[in-house]
Parts: C-alpha cells; structure tokens; sequence
C-alpha cells in the first residue's frame, strides 16, 4: 500500500507537495497548541507561545538540534505554500478585528483625535530614539554601502512599530477590545503601524534609488484606497447589515461578498506596498456596524482564523529568524542600546499621550505596555530590510530579541498598571466614574 501511494505520489507532483504541506501543518499546530498553553500558563497572552513556537521550529533551536528531521518535516518546498497561508490568515485576522471595532459612538470623533495623539506619541519619541541609536551604531553593525542617516532611521522605524495584530489579539483574549481604552490602544497602534509601512516604502525608495516619486505614490494610493472603502464602499455594504439584523445569519451569498471583498482588499494593499494586513483592516473597518452582523461574521470565520491560520503565520515567522548573530559579548552593548530606545520611547511617549488625554495613570501605563510590543510586525519589518540589504544578519538578530523581550513585557506591564478588579470595571464601562473623574466633569 506504501508503495502504491510513493508511486501516485511520483506521477502526481501536487500530491506530492500535499503529502509535505499537510504533515507541516499538523506539527505547526500540534506546537503552537503546546506553547500557547504553556504561555498561558505562565500568564502570558497565547500569542507569545505561538510567537515563540515559530522561532522553535526555526533554523535557530529545532534546525540547529534535529537537521535532518526538520528538513523531513518542514522541508523548503512547503515554504511558498506556508506563507500564501500564513498572508491569509493574518489577512483575515485584521480584517475581523476591523470588523469588530465599534468605532461608531457618539464619541468617536473625539476618541479618533484622542487615538491619533497616542500614534503621534508612540511613533516620534521611538523613531527618534532609535535614529540615535542606530547613528552611534552604524560604524559597527552596519554594511558599508548603507549610509549612517539610512541605517539610523530603519532602526528607528523599526522600533516605533507596534505589534498591532497581537496587541488586537491580547485584547479579544481579555474582552477589552471595545472598551474607551481597547479602541484607543487599536485605533492608535493601526495608525502607528500604517506610518511605519509608509515610513519604510520611503526607506526602500532610498535605498534602491527609486526616488521620491515612488514613496509619494504608495502613501497617496494608499490614502486614495482607505477614502474610498470607508466612504463609498462602506455605504454600498449597509445592505449587509439590515439583513443580518433581519435574519440574525449570514447566509452563503453575503459570506461570498464578504470574503472576495477581504481577498481583494489585501490585494490592493500589497500591489500598493503596505502589505495585505492594512487591506484586510480596512475591509473590516468598512463593514456595516450592526451587531448581529458582527456577531455572525464573528462566529462563522473568527475560530477557523486563529486555529488553523494564525498560527502558520506565526510559524513561517519564526522559520526565517535565525539567531546565530548574537555570539560574543560585543553585542551586549549595542542590543542594551536598542532596547532601551525602543523601549523608553515607545512606554513612555504612550503613557504621557495617555495621561495627557484625560486618562488615569493606571491607564496611561497599561497603554504603554500594550503599545511596546513589537511582535512579530516588527519581524516583517525588518525581513524586508534583510532582503534589500539594508541591515546585517547581526542587527536583524539583535531586533528579533527585541521583539521577542518587548512582546512578552505587554502583558506583565498592563497587568501591574491595570489589575484584574479595575480591568473588570473598564469592561463594564464604569471606568469615567471609578478612573476619570476629571471627565466625568467635563461630559
């Protein structure tokens, strides 16, 4: 029988790269299911152990341990297959989180004024931190065809990400996410990140001698495409809505809508430059706003995506991170150089935009924690900048540590600020009474 499946699987080269793939994903999720366990037993989000899974089952540990077995059972071929999948997935994600963002109350023009500040805040301090940075460091660790203002500003860049599908991911897992904070902490770490993409398209431009004109083209089209689905596409979608409230379902014809619209969206994003993610967010920010058609978008797509979806991104992630760079104490200086640039930055830039805006301390600390982590966004970031040459193996592997630290600080961080009982009191929208009475006040 063995035999008759190795000859069908000779004469047939698809079934022979499903007879790769499938035996891949089952030991990508059969580890993100351990790790995520034991992060959250450890009291961490469940997304840090899928984070760090990916990293295990990489070059680094699982490849450097067992060559021969993890070449057998994530062999090279099944790479352009994991990351199709790991794109949608995530994809989609962004697109559910968009989708579940209440950004329709009667405050909202007020929170979007609120959350653009804590971008501005997370973004410039960091930027500019790790600009400094990476300037002291560039006689080091840079190649030498990368200018010193080049090399400063990628690490800058790098360091003002946050790692917004994980920060959206750790505020599901908590039912925050559309609490006054939740929405903030994601319509500012969105606009963060969609500054960071620009930021870089600006970097590549540089550094291929592209021009100004090819940066300018991926910001504006990519302004022009969130105008026209929050204004025009958003109002041709409403129909949607109407009929969920009706029916309290989504029936095949809508859920065909609505997939081919997130599909084509991440399209869009990624022919512009700003990757699929920011398309699926917009897709899902331009979804109708009825809560029975949250409720059964939600429930038809959500467990699917981060069962099986998520977690083959993470892993593709972790795939291609090695670090190997990271031997001798030379490097020791320069990682505690970084990581306190992007930490100091990103931590406290968000927390005084916090605090500035009306919220409690507790608050403002809880948002800088959230805000600091890097993820695995920072990770793409720095790929891209891996492969066009602009930074070495060594400072990839340096911000991957920084990732990996600032990550698994979040939640320690929001839990110190933020304890369980006003975590519970924020939930239920008693936080202007019980944490801002100065708001309380004004309104």
């Amino acid at each position: 029988m063995q035999h008759a499946i190795h000859l069908s699987a000779a004469a047939d080269k698809n079934l022979e790269l499903v007879l790769k793939v499938l035996p891949a994903i089952a030991v990508i999720l059969a580890a993100s299911a351990v790790c995520g366990r034991l992060a959250v037993m450890a009291k961490q989000p469940r997304v840090l152990g899928e984070m760090i899974a990916g990293v295990l089952l990489g070059p680094t540990f699982f490849g450097a341990l067992f060559p021969d077995v993890q070449k057998a059972v994530l062999p090279v071929e099944t790479k352009p297959i994991l990351y199709v999948l790991s794109t949608i997935g995530l994809t989609f994600f962004m697109f559910l989180v968009g989708a579940g963002l209440d950004h329709g109350s009667a405050d909202g023009a007020k929170q979007g004024r609120q959350a653009a500040v804590l971008a501005i805040s997370g973004v410039v301090p960091s930027l500019l931190l790790g600009a400094g940075a990476g300037y002291l460091l560039h006689g080091r660790l840079s190649r030498d065809d990368v200018s010193p203002v080049e090399f400063a500003f990628f690490v800058g860049g790098a360091l003002s990400i946050t790692a917004f599908p994980m920060l959206a991911r750790i505020l599901y897992e908590r039912r925050m996410q559309n609490t006054t904070l939740g929405r903030m902490t994601l319509l500012g770490a969105s606009i963060d990140d969609a500054a960071a993409w620009c930021f870089l398209a600006v970097l590549s431009a540089v550094h291929a001698d592209e021009g100004a004109l090819h940066a300018v083209r991926t910001i504006t089209l990519s302004v022009v495409f969130a105008l026209v689905m929050l204004l025009i596409v958003a109002k041709w979608l409403r129909p949607l809505g109407a009929s969920a409230e009706r029916t309290g379902r989504l029936g095949f014809d809508q859920m065909y809508l609505v997939v081919g619209i997130v599909v084509l969206c991440g399209y869009i994003t990624d022919y512009i430059g700003i990757y699929s993610v920011f398309g699926g967010f917009i897709a899902g920010l331009a979804m109708p706003r009825n809560p029975a058609f949250r409720e059964a978008l939600h429930s038809r797509m959500m467990d699917f995506v981060c069962v099986l979806l998520l977690p083959v991104f993470f892993a593709f992630s972790g795939l291609n991170t090695q670090l190997n760079g990271l031997a001798g104490w030379g490097m020791v200086l320069p990682f505690l150089l970084i990581l306190a640039a992007g930490f100091t930055g990103k931590y406290f830039g968000c927390a005084f935009a916090m605090k500035a805006s009306g919220f409690s301390w507790r608050e403002s600390y809880a948002v800088g924690g959230l805000m600091n982590a890097r993820g695995l966004m920072i990770l793409i970031f720095i790929n891209i900048g891996l492969a066009q040459g602009m930074i070495t193996q060594d400072v990839f592997s340096l911000l991957v540590l920084v990732a990996v630290i600032t990550t698994a600080a979040a939640l320690p961080l929001y839990k110190l600020a933020l304890p369980e009982r006003m975590e519970k009191q924020l939930e239920t929208g008693q936080e202007i009474q019980a944490q801002r009475p100065e708001l309380a006040r004004m309104t």
